[in-house]
């Protein structure tokens, strides 16, 4: 199936298929590890393994590349504020960071690249933009892309550039929005900061040619798609297209993605406004990384998400009931036979959850089928019409819905523990409640539960009643069905 994805480039969508016929590869721009990720960040990176999940559902390879800022303007400051180097201060935030992925169960991409470790690759890709003109040194020993060396700088954008005053640069990693100024190469090294001894010179990379330099490294030259939030349009990805396809006289990236802001309560996320989140601080309210997951990912990338716990808390139910659901399914003792209305029910919404994906990954539309096939069978299942021939065919569109989505197995304690650890380690306060479910894995939790339904069976209603108490403290709450005995945590 061919997914057709908005092209940011050509304002339009475009087909998005491998151009060597292979692999597809792809670029990502990752964090910049001066503090723990937000969940905006998160959304991006969220929606970026939506494509990857789904490229791979559908028979696509995947070459995936994605970057660490572990050097720019705010890591150098923070650190300067703590008097440690950059690499003793970033470390924290990088291992918080995967920590983060993976409780959100965000495939790592096949390449991460840190950028303290490619400063090499950046310094020979401004030695070629100093022969092709486009790059100058400075007095001070730091070193500039020549904006006017680039006629086409803009249109990634579409900001009209051409009042671009010839000489006025710009030092600093971010700046405003409509300031299109030669921009900063390469720093001249500064007192106390980190820097390296180089072919150009001592100094530090500025924070454009890093991307540059290590997507092409693992990429080529020329590479199918380049992602990241839509913040990072301008200047980043202007400026990235500008000095790659100056020194290579070739397109960087045929396809480019950007990812929506996201708004908390309707408005822009923000410290002082005291709704900033971090997926910890989601955690330690009593969330799973799963709902997290599932709210950030259920509006497609390309619309603006207005996060709210009201959303959250149906994210929550969601899952719940589609967990409950598959369980019933897989546990259910069928009547033998096949349901020709169930089979076409079940063929009918996987249909329909791909031809959502394949147009524009529309995750709203794709999450629609799969909830009307659940109302069905469950119907089929209480009307004893669900038959044991009809469980595969279920099954298997759970499978591919979940493929992308991944949210149907219950994994959530053990990022609620690490929450909780690290909250400790960090000095901040852990509600009473939260502490009290950390400890019982989930083979732990169906060991009791296999106890307590022995216990009903030989009558000791008392130790049953016990166990069920013991649990439901804990978080973890039992419902008994016709179809058997089922847990899941609060």
């Amino acid at each position: 199936m061919t997914l057709r994805l908005f092209n940011t480039l050509t304002g339009q969508l475009d087909e998005l298929s491998p151009a060597n016929g292979g692999e597809l590869r792809m670029y990502a721009c990752g964090p910049t590890v001066y503090d723990y990720g937000h969940i905006g960040n998160f959304r991006t990176f969220l929606q970026v393994d939506v494509l990857r999940r789904f490229l791979k559902l559908t028979g696509v390879p995947v070459r995936h590349v994605m970057n660490i800022t572990d050097v720019d303007d705010k890591i150098i400051r923070n650190a300067a504020e703590l008097g440690i180097s950059i690499g003793e201060y970033t470390p924290k935030f990088v291992d918080a960071f995967f920590e983060d992925l993976d409780s959100l169960r965000v495939e790592r991409p096949e390449f991460i690249a840190r950028a303290t470790e490619h400063i090499e690759k950046m310094v020979q890709l401004i030695q070629r933009l100093e022969a092709a003109g486009a790059a100058y040194k400075t007095e001070d020993g730091s070193w500039y892309f020549r904006l006017k060396s680039f006629p086409e700088y803009g249109k990634l954008s579409k900001k009209d550039l051409t009042g671009i005053e010839d000489g006025a640069r710009v030092d600093v990693d971010e700046y405003e929005k409509d300031s299109a100024r030669d921009f900063a190469l390469w720093k001249a090294v500064k007192p106390g900061e980190t820097s390296w001894d180089t072919a150009i010179g001592r100094g530090r990379p500025g924070w454009h040619i890093e991307c540059s330099a290590m997507s092409m490294e693992f990429l080529g030259e020329s590479f199918d798609l380049h992602a990241g939030g839509e913040d990072l349009m301008f200047p980043h990805h202007e400026n990235e297209i500008a000095q790659s396809e100056t020194a290579t006289k070739k397109p960087l990236a045929r396809h480019w993605m950007h990812v929506r802001f996201l708004l908390v309560d309707g408005k822009k996320m923000s410290k002082s406004d005291g709704n900033y989140y971090t997926l910890r601080d989601l955690l330690l309210k009593g969330y799973k990384a799963s709902a997290v997951r599932m709210a950030l990912i259920s509006v497609p990338y390309r619309h603006q998400l207005n996060f709210t716990f009201d959303g959250l808390t149906e994210a929550t139910n969601a899952i719940d009931r589609l967990r409950t659901f598959h369980e019933r399914v897989t546990k259910a003792a069928l009547p033998t036979g096949e349901s020709e209305a169930m089979q076409q029910a079940a063929a009918k919404a996987r249909a329909e959850y791909f031809a959502a994906l394949a147009n524009d990954l529309n995750t709203a539309d794709a999450r629609a089928p799969i909830f009307d096939l659940v109302r069905a069978a469950n119907t089929a299942l209480d009307k004893n019409e669900f038959l044991a021939g009809d469980r595969e065919a279920v099954l298997a569109t759970l499978k591919d819905f979940d493929a992308v989505f991944d949210v149907l197995e219950d994994r959530d304690a053990g990022p609620t523990e690490r929450a909780v650890a690290w909250a400790q380690a960090d000095g901040r306060e852990v509600a009473a409640e939260l502490l009290t479910r950390q400890g019982l894995s989930d083979g732990e939790i169906d060991a009791l539960v296999a106890e307590r339904t022995q216990s009903k069976k030989q009558r000791n209603f008392a130790r049953a009643d016990q166990i069920r108490n013991e649990l439901a403290e804990k978080g973890i709450l039992i419902e008994d069905s016709k179809d058997g005995v089922r847990w899941k945590r609060k």
